[in-house]
């Protein structure tokens, strides 16, 4: 399936602004653009006064219709780093139906030398135009949300997952943990409506979207305009906003600007936009209260790591426990791939392939992590027959806007770049590579935030006075906390609140091949039925085995074998590679899941689930009007396989977000696909359990 979003049409005027040629219309005013969007958008929502005023710890999100070329997102940041506390955190969410290439947004921020450096910033991130949905930036304090996708689509993402009529609505559940949690009560703190004029660009100002603006506002949230059509001024009145008519900037005579007031929002036009089934309610999770201060992180390696990384950022503080040392386990490998098989096919899992990939490129890139701890050196997924070769270059096709993300080429220029001679072309990854995962899990924990307990196995983990006691086999306690992350991998297995996960381990072997003349050419990660990387320290990482129902410990000369000839696979110049000795290998074991997409979020608790939903025993189609039973305050972050550098970072930044009641990095479809308690639910249906 085409992608459906396209690349904005841009028109370059004498003045060098930019012009839609979809729309007709102009990016900003003329001569004058960011001074406009200080006066309507920053002015009129009243954020230098309102940021002022904000507590040290203070979270404020701004949502906008209409990205274009970032220039209030830019707008917005300069003046919050002038106005707002330092450690206080901003969210901007904004959605773009026609995003601008890299090149024309470079080109129209150039109009302003004053951002030059926050330009510079968002132009390292900003993500390729054909990647549709959902995509986290982050600098420091700021975030910014940008979503490529229809505003009623992007901003339903938003909503808590639910149906009209939930009767536990009532009582305050939500799939978020919210500090308050009500259907009335959003996390957008102000809007900034910038849309191409209602008359040129009608589908941005609709009544479905003004309702859809209300549910996701609160008491106080405000808006601005530069419109003051009267179809746009009595849409938001009767989605609850109070409306005012003020004067507009320059030329222009009248803007609006107002508040949302109104405790009670319309849902029916929005239904087209939801769920038509008659979903139950196994998602919803009850408020925990107020985002805890300290949460315990239960094994150090990529997961728990990551995940310890994540809540540090966001002021928490964290105590993370491994039963040996960080990084040790099936995180400890020397070099692990980054990369990511994406699917000519759209899914839940071709999705969060794409989401995850392209926000690790972003981490570990903005980090400073490839530089410190691995290379930047790219990936070449080779094909494995022809039938492969055809899918991969369906791949290239879905994403032709964008050579930055991935590329199809043809064999004489793939073994150009590669270094060594290949039989075929290749899917080009430019700006994945190779990772020390063990060294990453190292320099993750180097944080004021985290503090490491090494050797600690925690065997028993109890809930007590509104706390979790972790325990060792002894009954001797290890920490007390309000809040736990599971991220053990398969040893998540051993808890009692956990047991019931369908958690798989697949053993994998890697082998350290001594490099020849030839191999030392390489310069790029190759990857088939396994993969090779560049020659480190006069010696290729080769891997990796994939055994099933295997708990043997004990390196394999078999499976020294089979990976030697799936290297030579890849390419002539590698296949006079040898292994020299046995134990030039290590073994570990990937935890994986049924359905390959990882389990994050927060902990069933099964026996109580199994007793609410047992109706869909009978009919897995039926409604519950019932909330899910979870364990208070315990969350997993579990089932990465073989793609944790991937999927890790974007995994323990959701968490993180969930944890600290922040707006959430991923679209809540992707949100259901990783629901620890999706197993259970399907399985109900299939009268499995």
């Amino acid at each position: 399936m085409k992608d459906e979003i396209r690349t904005a049409a841009i028109a370059w005027d004498t003045n060098g602004q930019p012009i839609s040629s979809q729309f007709g219309d102009v990016y900003f005013a003329k001569n004058s653009g960011i001074d406009e969007s200080r006066f309507v958008f920053l002015q009129h929502n009243g954020l230098p006064e309102r940021w002022q005023q904000l507590e040290n710890s203070a979270v404020f999100t701004i949502a906008e219709t209409g990205f274009g070329t970032g220039l209030n997102f830019l707008a917005a940041w300069q003046m919050w780093r002038d106005h707002a506390p330092t450690e206080a955190t901003l969210h901007f969410i904004s959605v773009e139906k026609f995003p601008l290439s890299r090149t024309d947004l470079g080109r129209a921020l150039q109009l302003w030398p004053e951002l030059k450096d926050l330009a510079a910033a968002l132009l390292e991130q900003y993500p390729p135009v054909d990647a549709r949905g959902q995509h986290r930036l982050n600098f420091g304090k700021i975030h910014l949300t940008l979503i490529f996708a229809d505003a009623i689509q992007g901003f339903s993402q938003l909503l808590p997952i639910t149906k009209p009529g939930l009767q536990m609505l009532a009582a305050g559940f939500s799939p978020y943990v919210k500090t308050e949690a009500s259907i009335a009560k959003g996390q957008v703190d102000a809007w900034f409506l910038d849309g191409f004029a209602p008359a040129k660009n009608p589908d941005l100002w609709t009544d479905d979207l003004f309702n859809l603006m209300a549910r996701l506002s609160h008491s106080g949230s405000t808006f601005a305009t530069f419109t003051a059509a009267g179809a746009v001024k009595r849409g938001l009145a009767a989605a609850g906003f109070a409306v005012a008519k003020v004067a507009g900037y320059g030329t222009k005579r009248d803007m609006l600007r107002g508040s949302f007031s109104c405790q009670t929002q319309p849902v029916a036009s929005l239904q087209q936009h939801e769920s038509t089934k008659s979903d139950p309610g196994w998602y919803l999770t009850p408020p925990i209260g107020k985002p805890p201060a300290q949460v315990a992180v239960i094994g150090a390696g990529l997961a728990g790591c990551h995940t310890a990384w994540a809540l540090a950022q966001k002021g928490v503080r964290v105590t993370l426990i491994e039963q040996s040392a960080p990084g040790s386990g099936a995180s400890g490998n020397p070099l692990g791939i980054l990369y990511s098989r994406l699917s000519h096919r759209l899914g839940a899992l071709a999705d969060f392939n794409l989401s995850a990939y392209l926000y690790a490129c972003r981490f570990y890139r903005s980090n400073g992590l490839f530089q410190r701890l691995g290379g930047a050196c790219g990936v070449m997924q080779l094909p494995e027959q022809q039938e492969h070769r055809i899918q991969l270059q369906e791949i290239a096709t879905r994403f032709e806007l964008s050579p930055e993300l991935l590329c199809w080429l043809d064999p004489d220029r793939a073994a150009e770049l590669a270094g060594v001679p290949l039989a075929d072309g290749a899917l080009w990854f430019p700006q994945a590579g190779w990772l020390n995962p063990a060294e990453l899990c190292q320099a993750l924990t180097r944080h004021p935030n985290i503090q490491v307990v090494p050797n600690a196995p925690v065997a028993r983990l109890i809930h007590t006075n509104g706390h979790w006691l972790l325990q060792d086999s002894e009954g001797k306690a290890i920490h007390t906390s309000a809040a736990v992350v599971l991220a053990c991998a398969y040893s998540a297995k051993r808890f009692e609140q956990s047991a019931h996960l369908p958690l798989k381990k697949i053993r994998g072997q890697i082998s350290y091949v001594t490099a020849t003349p030839e191999s030392r050419n390489l310069k790029t990660v190759l990857c088939g039925e396994g993969y090779i990387a560049p020659a480190n320290d006069g010696r290729h990482c080769a891997g990796a085995s994939f055994v099933m129902k295997a708990e043997d410990e004990e390196l394999s000369w078999e499976e020294h074998r089979q990976n030697l000839k799936n290297i030579g696979d890849l390419s002539p110049a590698l296949a006079n590679l040898e292994v020299e000795d046995l134990h030039q290998g290590r073994v570990s074991f990937r935890c994986t899941t049924p359905d390959y997409l990882p389990m994050v979020g927060p902990l069933a608790n099964a026996d109580s689930m199994l007793d609410r939903f047992a109706s869909l025993r009978q009919n897995a189609k039926a409604f519950v009007d019932q909330p899910g039973v979870f364990h208070p305050g315990l969350f997993i972050n579990l089932g990465h396989g073989s793609r944790g550098l991937a999927y890790t970072p974007i995994c323990a930044e959701y968490l993180a977000s969930l944890i600290t009641a922040q707006p959430l990095p991923l679209p809540r479809d992707q949100i259901l696909a990783l629901h620890p308690a999706r197993f259970l639910i399907r399985d109900l249906g299939r009268n499995r359990v």
